[in-house]
This record gives structure tokens, C-alpha cells and sequence, in this order.
């Protein structure tokens, strides 16, 4: 008997938590009988088919979610042509709120695991392998599908064709198994892990909001566990808990124990709730080492009215003063998202929410849009928002309300923006100063937003090193007096980024300027004798340094934003011959980065950069 498991997944890089545990859940007596099996949407319907097949199994379990369940649904009724004496079986929060639904659109299942399965699935694999160890008949010579069709029903937590079967009591969290026994099998991809279910917050577009029992896993084995992912130096570990922080001595011992334990290379992901961050973490987060924890902090709004229609408790001030206390230690990661499409919040409102979150300065600015989940408050409130959404997945918001469809599609273009401009952090020098050309960081976005559409990059979309060119030929038509800035910004950013073996187009010309070109040899030649700068290259000569860093000339304070700020608001005064004077050389080493977002360290050389 075969039991497969199969999970489609977004992208190569993710796994699927859930089908390891149902697994791990079911115990070693039943692990023979399972097998699993992980795709992505990326795969042809087919190669993925040809794959099940192949598998031969006598019985197959999708997980199934929003972005996967296109694909399922048509690899259901295909498998079902192929091996017809499969049952299948789905389970999932895609099917879990409408199970009689699913079932009632596909006579190919067999049934729906609802909610959490994995008590339900141990009880399913046992079955089968009860009744089917010995072929498809048991010794009265009969089938197992009929001895099933008398005992499925004792099983909790199942929806079968003649309805649900009795309800499934939650799942302690303290008795699923450890899930990472072997990391070969997840190898490059990023690691999962669950210390608690549940949230006691009730968003209504949130399916967390359904349960709002939290029930946390046992300290001693989460510090076991963590130790395991230390010791074996994993990238990156992803808590896949809804409020991480939701309980404070839970999250602080977690935060103290890495903390303390600390690899020096194994980063750590938390979904939190800023604005009931406490002192005393915040303190302890500012001690961590740069790149040891990453945030995600779901704002979604700022509109107070649609703070309390959502049922979201939040308080915005405190909030806002929260991650400015972690930003001020300048290292932790921190990931804000906004949610456009919700109850009350009009065009001009969210324009608002994004001004504000955006003068956060998080390193990175999520624009989602509401999806309508089934079984979510938000569904069924739906009509009276007058919300209207896809009819397949991802449920997305058309319109509602207040912000029509042209409204939506507009932020969508401007979410494009904040993508390829704001959260690639490939432009951090000069969108600071570009924001001053106009009334509003998000007006910013917009006119941008048009101008891609004017030009039509939109359908032909530009390589990532054309975006600096398009960027800087957008900025002299709003900003044209301030051109010579533009482009030793931009020339910085490509730096601080790369050592690029092109030199950008926009760049300063040094091929000429024999003066410049005799300073950087010489520094390099000096930096061969004393490694005043650059220490850590004491076995390579000058001319390997100089290919290994940059050292670039600069007429502007560009890595500093106030700097230019000050300069732009005393209209470059303080310049005596702006364009042409080279007060400053940056230099570039690309072997000492920024954890947090890759950065080159620079250090900043005045005037001579031979040092005298």
C-alpha cells in the first residue's frame, strides 16, 4: 500500500511544511506506507502528471492553497483517467472552509481532510493500510473500498461525500514530531518552522481569525530544535507562526536563546505585531547581529475607520515609533506590508496609509491587495462592501466600494514601481533625493508609474540595468536643474551594488581625465605598501586590488541623504564648482557587504585619495 502525499508549491525554493508533518505525525509503523512528492506551478501540468503516475500510488493527498489550486484541480480530474483505482484525497485551507463543495465539483475524491489533518491522516493512512495490506479485498473477500465505506465514518475530521464525519479537536503542538531528520532533501530551500498555532487577533480577511485558541509548543523542544538548525548552520529558518509575539515569554525566549547561540550565519523570520512589542524586547533585538533576525509586520492600513471595520486592534503612533527604535539599530531586516482594497479606505486614504508607512523607511514595502478568502470573515461581508473579487484564485479585489477598478489597476502599476525600485534596494542613494521633486513619496511612484506606461515598459519590460537610465531620464524631466546629482547618485548606487566591469553611461568620463585616472593608480599603489584601507587584501597586489574594489570620484555627498538635502535646499551653494570639483573618492569593497541588504562597505576618502 502507498499512500503519496504531494504538495505543489509556489516556487523551487519553498517546501511544504504540512505534508512533513502529516509524515512525521503518522509515526514509524506507518512511515513505509507514505511516500512524498513536492512540484511547483512553475512545471507543466503534464511533467507533473507523467511524474504521479509514475508513483503508481493506491492512494494520493494534495495540499492544497490559493496559489496551487488551479493546478490541482486539473491534475485531479486528469490523474483519475490514468489510475482510476487511486483514491484522492485533498486537504488544506483551499478546500477545508467549502469541503462539501469541492467534493460536489469532483466526483474523482474521495474526501477532504478538514482542518488541521494530522490525527486525521495517521487515522486515514492506518485504515488503509488495515484494509488494503494484502491487495484491494480483505480475507471475507471483500473489497476494502467496502469495508471503507463502513468504517471511514469513524474518522474524525473528514468531509466524505455523505457529509462530515465527527469534528477534529485541535492538534498539541508539543506531540507533532521534529520535521528536518535529513536535510539533504532541503537543500537551497528555505526551512520552515512552527512554535505555535493560532492567533488571538481577529482580522477579518485572515482565516487565523477563525481559531483564535493560540496554543504554543513546548519550550524545551523548541530549543532543541533551534539548536539543530544552529548547529547545522541552515541559511535561513522561516517561523510560519501568525503573531510570533503574541506571547511575550514565549517570543522572548525564543529571541534570547538565538541570541545566545548565535552561528553567525543562520537568519531567523518573524511574523510580528509591532506596536505590542514590549521594551525589553526591543532592547534584546537591538543586540542581535546584523542579519541574525528578519521582521514582516503586517500594517495594512492606517485608516482608523478601516482598522476597526477589519476588527484589527492597532495602535498606529505606537507602532510608528516601534520600528523606528528597531531601525535605529541597524540590524534587523524590516518588512511592512499594506493591504489596498479593504473596507473604507478610497484612493486618496490609501495614499495616505502609504505616506506614512513609507516615511517608516522599512527596508522593504509590501503593496498586496486584499484577498477574499473562503471561510474568512471578509467573504461574508463581501456584498455588503460591495467588494467584488476573482472568482478563482487568489480571490483578489476588483473593486469595492470605495476604489473602483480603474483605481486598483492604477496601484497595481504603482506596486510595480515600489518592486523594481524601492524593494530591489538597487536605488537607495538617489530615491531619497527624487522624492523632494515631488509633493509626496507616493506622487513620486504615480508620475513614475505613468511614465512607464507612456513609454509602454510595462508590456516590454526593461533589463535591470536599463531601470538606472530609465530612472535618471525621469528625473531630469521633473528635476532637470539637479542633473549632475542624478548621476553620480545613480553612479553610486550601481557601485554600492556591483563591480560593474561596464561603466554606465551616465557615469562620470574619467577615460580623459588622466589627472583622475593618476589618483586612483596611485592610491592603489599606496595601499600596496601600507593596506591603510584595505587590510584585508594584503596578498594581492595593486592592480588585483583595484579589480577586486572600486574607487570612483564624486563631486556630491551622494552616500549621505541629508547631506543632499541640505545641498538641495541651499540650491548647491556650498559647491563652488559643482560638476567639475572632485572633493571626494569612495571606495568600494565588495568583500566586506552589508547583511542586511548586500551592500558594499564604502569608506570615504576627501580630496587626495593617496592620503596626504
Amino acid at each position: 500500500m502507498k499512500f503519496l502525499l504531494a504538495a505543489v508549491n509556489a516556487k523551487y525554493i519553498h517546501s511544504n511544511p504540512a505534508i512533513y508533518s502529516l509524515r512525521a505525525y503518522a509515526g514509524d509503523e506507518m512511515r513505509p506506507y507514505i511516500e512524498l512528492a513536492e512540484y511547483t506551478i512553475n512545471q507543466q501540468m503534464q511533467e507533473i502528471l507523467a511524474d504521479l503516475y509514475g508513483r503508481k500510488p493506491d492512494a494520493v493527498g494534495f495540499s492544497c492553497y490559493i496559489w496551487n489550486w488551479n493546478m490541482i484541480r486539473r491534475l485531479i480530474v486528469e490523474l483519475k483517467k490514468l489510475l482510476p483505482e487511486t483514491d484522492i484525497w485533498l486537504g488544506g485551507p483551499e478546500v477545508s472552509y467549502d469541503a462539501p463543495g469541492a467534493l460536489n465539483s469532483f466526483a474523482q475524491v474521495r474526501g477532504v481532510m478538514v482542518g488541521e489533518g494530522e490525527e486525521t491522516f495517521r487515522e486515514l493512512v492506518r485504515w488503509y493500510v488495515g484494509g488494503s495490506e494484502n491487495g484491494r479485498r480483505n480475507e471475507a473477500g471483500e473489497s476494502s473500498g467496502e469495508v471503507a465505506d463502513r468504517r471511514l465514518e469513524d474518522i474524525a475530521g473528514l468531509c466524505l461525500p455523505g457529509g462530515y464525519t465527527a469534528p477534529r479537536a485541535l492538534t498539541d503542538l508539543s506531540w507533532i514530531p521534529f520535521l528536518y531528520e535529513n536535510l539533504d532533501t532541503f537543500s537551497n530551500k528555505i526551512l520552515y518552522y512552527e512554535s505555535s498555532r493560532g492567533c488571538p487577533y481577529h482580522c477579518s480577511y485572515c482565516l487565523s481569525s477563525i481559531d483564535k485558541k493560540v496554543r504554543l509548543r513546548d519550550m524545551e523542544i523548541v530549543r532543541r530544535e533551534l539548536q539543530f538548525f544552529l548547529d547545522h548552520k541552515v541559511k535561513q529558518v522561516k517561523f510560519i507562526d501568525r503573531t510570533f509575539n503574541c506571547d511575550h515569554a514565549h517570543a522572548m525566549a525564543i529571541w534570547q536563546y538565538i541570541y545566545e547561540h548565535d552561528n553567525g550565519v543562520t537568519n531567523f523570520h518573524f511574523e510580528i505585531s509591532a506596536d505590542i512589542l514590549r521594551e525589553d524586547e526591543i532592547a534584546l533585538l537591538n543586540r542581535f547581529r546584523p542579519g541574525l533576525a528578519q521582521l514582516e509586520i503586517g500594517v495594512q492600513t492606517t485608516n482608523p475607520e478601516t482598522i476597526r471595520a477589519i476588527d484589527r486592534v492597532m495602535n498606529v503612533d505606537r507602532l510608528e515609533r516601534i520600528v523606528a527604535a528597531i531601525r535605529a539599530g541597524r540590524n534587523i531586516h524590516q518588512h511592512l506590508d499594506l493591504i489596498a482594497g479593504l473596507p473604507y479606505e478610497d484612493y486618496d486614504s490609501f495614499i495616505c496609509s502609504f505616506n506614512r508607512v513609507y516615511a517608516m523607511r522599512p527596508d522593504q514595502l509590501q503593496l498586496g491587495f486584499l484577498k477574499v478568502l473562503k471561510g474568512s470573515p471578509m467573504e461574508q461581508r463581501a456584498e455588503e462592501y460591495g467588494i467584488g473579487y476573482l472568482s478563482e484564485p487568489p480571490y483578489e479585489v476588483l473593486y469595492t466600494k470605495w476604489l473602483p477598478y480603474e483605481m486598483v489597476l492604477r496601484l497595481k502599476r504603482i506596486e510595480e514601481m515600489v518592486e523594481l525600485y524601492y524593494n530591489s534596494g538597487q536605488f537607495t542613494a538617489v530615491l531619497p533625493f527624487l522624492e523632494q521633486a515631488f509633493e509626496s513619496p507616493f506622487a513620486m511612484y504615480e508620475a513614475l508609474a505613468d511614465d512607464y506606461e507612456a513609454n509602454g515598459y510595462f508590456v516590454q519590460n526593461p533589463a535591470r540595468g536599463y531601470r538606472y537610465e530609465i530612472l535618471l531620464q525621469f528625473a531630469l524631466k521633473y528635476d532637470v536643474a539637479y542633473g549632475d546629482c542624478y548621476r553620480e547618485l545613480l553612479t553610486f548606487d550601481v557601485y554600492l551594488r556591483e563591480n560593474a566591469k561596464s561603466r554606465p553611461d551616465f557615469a562620470r568620463d574619467t577615460r580623459e581625465d588622466e589627472g583622475v585616472r593618476e589618483q586612483i593608480r596611485a592610491f592603489y599603489q599606496r595601499e600596496e605598501a601600507t593596506h591603510r584601507y584595505l587590510p584585508a587584501y594584503a596578498d594581492h597586489d595593486w592592480k588585483q586590488m583595484s579589480r577586486m574594489t572600486h574607487l570612483e570620484p564624486f563631486s556630491y555627498p551622494v552616500w549621505d541623504a541629508e547631506a543632499m538635502q541640505r545641498l538641495r535646499q541651499a540650491g548647491l551653494k556650498e559647491q563652488d564648482n559643482p560638476g567639475e570639483a572632485l572633493p571626494y573618492f569612495v571606495l568600494f569593497d565588495y568583500q566586506k557587504r552589508n547583511p542586511l541588504n548586500y551592500e558594499a562597505q564604502i569608506q570615504i576618502i576627501a580630496a587626495d585619495p593617496q592620503g596626504r
